[in-house]
């Protein structure tokens, strides 16, 4: 409700303050959100095609309402409406969230024990060491990861990318990470950590491509970019569940996503720091950092 509630309520605020806090609630709405839903995509995954597929959908349905809702806004603004306009209008999206949330509590009031969750109860309070060294390797993942404000603020710099052109390169990332996340998801199922290897081998490739590269290189650079938002998304906390026992896993998720929260938002610092020194370091940072998670993949592919 936090969050559903946060967007929307930005068409009742007149000064930056209190738009300052609704999006900080809102983002605190999706910190406390996305445990639990981790966990209860995971019991779901059991029940259908495996926890890879499960998540790319999911991530797949997510990326859907990234690419629609801004291009809502964007068709708002574009016939002479205000923002207050725009930000209202998503109470009608927001609205039909809750109350399907509402319906699935109803038809699923107990989503923590389903039908073929492990057996047996949890009684050792630690995690595995893999669940440990596995989250090692994410954070290392999500550190060398930028954000896409940085990469649309370097290509207006360098004008590699006009400012008109910088929302469909967002829409491209989009599109690109939903219809990946399926896919990936798919062959995670079947292949496993190869898959994640592989593909945090071709996701780092996005900083030179993105902050080197002209008009075509950088756009090739987005979609390698939302590409990797579509692995963090899916097959990264897709692979934490068969790592815990069930009745763990809403700890497992909640220490899981905090962790990547942080080394995000610490790596998302330097690299802000770096490219304000060097866009080389800028790229060696990305780069090396993302790399540094591979041998931790391969460690845990073996010994899982």
């Amino acid at each position: 409700v936090l969050q559903m509630a946060s967007v929307p309520a930005l068409a009742l605020v007149d000064s930056w303050q209190a738009a300052a806090v609704l999006i900080i609630a809102e983002r605190v709405g999706k910190a406390v959100r996305n445990p639990p839903r981790d966990v209860m995509l995971s019991h779901a995954a059991e029940r259908l095609d495996g926890y890879g597929w499960t998540f790319g959908v999911h991530e797949a349905l997510d990326q859907f309402g990234a690419l629609f809702g801004p291009l809502m806004v964007a068709l708002i603004l574009a016939r002479h409406g205000s923002y207050r306009q725009a930000f209202a209008i998503l109470l009608l999206p927001a609205s039909i969230n809750l109350l399907l949330v509402l319906a699935a509590r109803f038809a699923y009031p107990k989503p923590g024990d389903p039908a073929g969750a492990t057996t047996g109860q949890a009684t050792d309070p630690r995690f595995a060491g893999v669940y440990w060294v596995y989250l090692a390797g994410a954070v290392l993942v999500a550190a060398g990861f930028a954000d896409f404000p940085l990469i649309a603020y370097h290509f207006t710099q360098a004008g590699t990318v006009s400012v008109d052109w910088i929302a469909a390169f967002y829409a491209v990332a989009m599109a690109v990470s939903g219809t990946s996340s399926l896919v990936l998801g798919r062959l995670f199922d079947r292949y496993g950590f190869r898959v994640l290897i592989i593909m945090t081998l071709i996701a780092a490739s996005f900083a030179p491509l993105v902050f080197l590269g002209d008009f075509d290189l950088a756009l090739l650079g987005a979609a390698i970019w939302g590409m990797g938002i579509g692995v963090h998304e899916s097959i990264i906390p897709a692979a934490v569940a068969p790592m815990v026992p069930a009745q763990r896993r809403a700890s497992a998720f909640g220490l899981f996503t905090a962790g990547y929260g942080i080394f995000w938002f610490l790596g998302s610092a330097a690299i802000g720091y770096l490219y304000g020194l060097s866009i080389a370091w800028t790229i060696a940072f990305c780069v090396v950092t993302q790399l540094a998670a591979v041998p931790i993949f391969l460690w845990v592919a073996r010994n899982q």
